[in-house]
């Protein structure tokens, strides 16, 4: 199996958040890309075993994006 999570930059909340449309009811959120990978290697699992019943292996592929804004100085 292979599962897609997308990281995004949540701006107004300083966090990043993690979903997945692979993974039933997966969101998670941490101030760390890096700690928020880690705990969603743990959570995806988890819950793919609890929502659709899967024990198998987990091939996961991350994208991260994240967008600024910046007023011009003039």
């Amino acid at each position: 199996m292979t599962c897609k999570i997308v990281l995004f930059w949540d701006s107004e909340a300083m966090v990043w958040v993690a979903t997945s449309d692979d993974v039933p009811g997966f969101t998670l959120e941490d101030r760390s890309a890096d700690s928020l990978i880690s705990r969603s290697l743990l959570a995806a699992p988890e819950l793919l075993e609890a929502n659709c019943n899967y024990t198998g292996e987990i091939d996961f592929t991350f994208e991260m994006s994240r967008n600024e804004r910046l007023a011009a100085v003039g």
